[in-house]
């Protein structure tokens, strides 16, 4: 493998990895604030079991979120210098105002709501709640804006070959970030959604105790669960639009689509040879129309197929890479500006399908729980745990389309935006050589590995120490100069 090879597979390894935890920590953030909310509004104990069993299991993400996140922004120096020299002014901006900004307020009052309880007013307990919440959505507009501009650069001029931020504004307004962030936050909430559900069936088909704590929680995760898919497609049907307006190839490449269509269909489900770029083997199940509706709210648009827009691309951005001893192989030869099609196409489809199917997941657990039921059947305490699972892939798959679909390029072409604003993957990577990036690769690889099973551990053992895990059985006495740590 070349040093591009490998620089890929380790910020991509250590990417989605880091991005399991990201969405369920701030669906939670928010659900468990909305918990915290109902329990000083009522009074009912119910509420505040919620809010310190789901916090807890929340602080443990929250934990390994932040340790697994850190190693990120180290990668764009270590393994990414160039590009790192090529976007700074611009990719930097929102970089920081995600970790001087949010981040500093996220933690912060965190720390005030775990160490608070008991010692601050119940109102001001609850406006910590609500602080850290909101910070880690704000967390997430900020890093959503730095992707959405390598997606769709704006807001800056080209001065001595380099982007220079020249409005913030533009760039944290960026059509493409305010599309991908609800779709995000929805996706977050899924996912927090669908843990609740699967936690709380296992509770409920174990154990007598505590059976409204478990109620509430699976019929909340049920219903945040459906209306959240609805806001994925919603906001999904927006992207898709401006996907087909800011990246097209990305647009064919995730339905296979080699060849120009007026109208086009939309793809169900392709068998054969899905990587060739002539897809002369594809046989292809569609809706007929449906992508150019898709594409543009008209089910007679014209959409264009990779081999018209590679004939674009190249009269555009170039036949061959330069000759430059740093590119290694790929020093003066054919720029390729196919993504990978089956990484695409199918990645686009199990996006869908297990989005879909956390939907599906948790319709279902409310019907059967409908009216105090309780199905006794292990297939159900099995389904709804592993219905845990299915938005954690679906948000996994949605990722590594949105950045395996850009490919050739680290920073997009902007079609209306200012000339020279893009840069080839190729061209990104540092000068390391083969030995020192695969050496990070297995040491980041291992490290994470690790780290994942003692997330698992920890989450699975908070969450079948149940209630009786966050609440104590009778009131400790504690030294005025001691925290009060309730957990």
């Amino acid at each position: 493998m070349e040093v591009l090879d490998l620089a890929r597979w380790q910020f991509g390894i250590t990417t989605v990895y880091h991005f399991l935890m990201v969405p369920l920590t701030i669906g939670l953030a928010v659900l468990v604030a909305g918990m915290q909310t109902a329990w000083v509004r009522t009074g009912d104990p119910k509420y505040l079991k919620m809010t310190k069993f789901w916090g807890k299991l929340m602080m443990v993400n929250f934990a390994m979120g932040v340790v697994t996140g850190i190693v990120q922004e180290f990668q764009f120096g270590m393994s990414w210098s160039a590009y790192s020299k090529f976007v700074g002014d611009a990719f930097g901006a929102p970089l920081a105002m995600e970790g001087l900004l949010a981040f500093f307020v996220e933690s912060t009052f965190l720390g005030l709501w775990i160490f608070g309880w008991d010692r601050l007013p119940k109102k001001v307990h609850l406006a910590c709640a609500w602080a850290f919440s909101l910070a880690t959505v704000a967390s997430a507009y900020f890093i959503l804006a730095a992707n959405s501009w390598m997606q769709h650069p704006v807001g800056v001029e080209l001065v001595d070959g380099r982007p220079r931020l020249n409005s913030i504004w533009a760039l944290l307004t960026n059509n493409t970030a305010l599309a991908a962030i609800p779709h995000t936050i929805a996706g977050c909430f899924a996912v927090a959604g669908a843990f609740l559900v699967g936690v709380a069936v296992w509770h409920l088909t174990r154990r007598k105790e505590e059976r409204p704590v478990w109620r509430a929680s699976l019929k909340l995760g049920g219903w945040v669960g459906m209306i959240s898919f609805a806001a994925l497609a919603i906001t999904g049907d927006v992207q898709g639009k401006l996907m087909f307006e800011q990246q097209p190839m990305k647009m064919a490449a995730a339905e296979a689509l080699c060849h120009t269509e007026q109208p086009a269909g939309f793809s169900i489900f392709a068998y054969g040879d899905v990587a060739r770029p002539d897809c002369e083997n594809v046989k292809s199940i569609t809706v007929p129309a449906l992508l150019s509706f898709l594409a543009h709210n008209d089910f007679s648009s014209e959409v264009k197929g990779i081999g018209d827009l590679v004939q674009e691309y190249k009269a555009k951005y170039g036949e061959f890479y330069p000759v430059d001893p740093q590119l290694g192989e790929l020093s003066g030869q054919p720029i390729d500006y196919v993504p990978n099609l089956p990484v695409t196409y199918w990645g686009f489809r199990l996006m869908i399908g297990f989005g879909a199917l956390a939907a599906l997941a948790a319709a279902a657990a409310l019907w059967l729980t409908r009216k105090d039921r309780m199905p006794k059947s292990p297939w159900f305490r099995r389904a709804a745990l592993a219905g845990i699972a299915t938005p954690f892939l679906a948000n996994s798959f949605g990722w590594i389309f949105t950045e395996m679909g850009r490919q050739p390029f680290v920073v997009v072409p902007n079609p209306t935006g200012v000339d020279g604003v893009w840069m080839f993957t190729a061209r990104g990577v540092s000068g390391l050589t083969v030995g020192e990036v695969l050496t990070s690769l297995i040491v980041l690889t291992l490290v994470y590995a690790a780290l994942a099973v003692l997330e698992v551990f920890l989450l699975r053992r908070y969450a079948r120490a149940g209630i009786a895990g966050v609440m104590p059985g009778k009131p400790v006495e504690k030294s005025q100069d001691e925290l009060a740590f309730a957990y």
